[in-house]
């Protein structure tokens, strides 16, 4: 699917550090909306489902982002960390209503693929400290060749018993 392929090339531009779960989860609901309206859709956060609430609640469960597309189904999207079998659920619901049901899932992975005709797009993050960031797949930094030895060399201290010139002269003391 070429929506679901477009999502996740914007996601992997999103970056962020040092964020509760609920906040990561916001910045990348963020990011799903943003990339709707880059597409020129019309976008509804916590839009309306049809699938149910569980009991004892009435009503229907609500999506972290729908998209109309004129002229294309409408889109419906999830934001998860976890593995959640009440998402899937809704997404095949959305699906077999006639949306395109998008599970965006991010965190440390691994990411168990959700079944047909649900697409998967992921945003791996790391967990350092109880806060969230993103994880890039940048190289790792050169460093020095093992078996290089650095150059050692005495840093110039001059004569310590030398008086320290900045020190007032023990007659210049106020208090002598």
């Amino acid at each position: 699917m070429d929506e679901a392929r477009s999502l996740q090339q914007w996601l992997a531009g999103l970056h962020f550090t040092d964020l509760t779960e609920a906040q990561a989860t916001a910045r990348i609901v963020d990011a799903v909306t943003a990339w709707g309206e880059s597409q020129g859709w019309r976008i509804y956060r916590r839009a309306p489902s049809v699938f149910p609430l569980p009991p004892p609640l009435k009503g229907n469960s609500v999506l972290d982002v729908a998209c109309a597309r004129p002229g294309g189904q409408p889109i419906a999207v999830e934001v998860d960390r976890l593995d959640r079998q009440r998402t899937v659920d809704k997404l095949l619901a959305e699906a077999a209503a006639g949306r395109l049901a998008v599970w965006v899932r991010w965190g440390t992975g691994p990411f168990r693929p959700p079944p047909l005709p649900l697409h998967l797009v992921t945003r791996e993050a790391a967990r350092a400290r109880g806060r969230w960031h993103t994880v890039t797949d940048r190289p790792a930094p050169r460093h020095t060749p093992a078996g290089v030895v650095a150059e050692v060399s005495e840093l110039p201290m001059g004569d310590v018993t030398q008086v320290n010139r900045n020190q007032p002269k023990t007659g210049d003391r106020p208090d002598d």
